[in-house]
């Protein structure tokens, strides 16, 4: 079964967001992560900021990177929701570092910090709807 044809026919709530705007809602957001997180990497590198800064970061990176492929492509709502809560940990990590040191970095998280939450609150009533 494609995986489109899979999410379509889970069971969603009332509130669940149309397909067609994840995409456009991921591109704004990878294009502030890309700017945000390459700061921080080039910071670290550059020796402006602690190499321990960088760790949630790249904890929620993977965790980011890992929810399509669980989601869509083993199409398992459990192992998704754990990444998801993964994705929103690490992200709230990553900005409560990097605020005292760089502020701007932390603002900009603010959409997708909204977003992250939403998604998680989306996925754990989708897997809980789907048992």
């Amino acid at each position: 079964m494609t995986s489109y044809l899979w999410y379509s026919q889970l069971i969603k709530p009332f509130w669940a967001p149309p397909a067609w705007l994840f995409g456009p809602v991921w591109t704004v957001l990878y294009i502030l992560i890309a700017i945000s997180f390459g700061a921080v990497f080039v910071m670290v590198l550059k020796k402006q900021l602690a190499r321990n800064v960088a760790v949630p970061f790249v904890l929620n990176l993977i965790s980011n990177f890992a929810f399509t492929p669980l989601q869509f492509g083993l199409q398992n709502n459990y192992l998704a929701a754990i990444d998801i809560l993964l994705v929103l940990v690490t992200l709230i990590w990553a900005i409560i570092v990097i605020f005292r040191s760089v502020r701007w970095i932390a603002y900009v998280q603010i959409p997708y910090l909204l977003w992250v939450t939403f998604a998680t609150i989306l996925q754990l009533t989708v897997m809980y709807l789907n048992i």
